[in-house]
């Protein structure tokens, strides 16, 4: 079995260099997050939904990962994920995160039946 070599990268800010650490990093994919907040902490929820029917009444979302961050690191990673948001947009294209009318609504709303 191969070993990893330790994986660092590198990053001055303001004079202080940081190291970045990823030895003990875990990966996890989720499709759903939930946010809530406190004055003290601000809380997102992670999951993963398994829904492969679109007309279910009911869906289960498992919930895999918490994090808990205070007001100001939750800011900074809302102006970190909006930069990154809209440097991927200027390269590929605008995300359109609307969801699409359906059908029978669509002709509600145009005056059909």
């Amino acid at each position: 079995m191969a070993t990893r070599p330790e994986a660092t990268a590198e990053t001055t800010v303001e004079g202080t260099k940081i190291r970045w650490d990823d030895s003990n990093m875990k990966s996890a994919y989720a499709n759903v997050c939930n946010v809530s907040s406190t004055r003290e902490e601000v809380v997102m929820l992670f999951g993963v939904n398994q829904a492969w029917n679109r007309g279910q009444k009911e869906v289960t979302i498992q919930l895999t990962d918490r994090i808990i961050v205070s007001p100001f690191a939750a800011k900074r990673l809302s102006m970190l994920l909006s930069g990154v948001v809209k440097e991927y947009e200027s390269r590929f294209g605008t995300l359109n995160i609307d969801a699409p009318a359906q059908p029978a609504a669509a002709a509600v709303a145009a005056g059909k039946k």
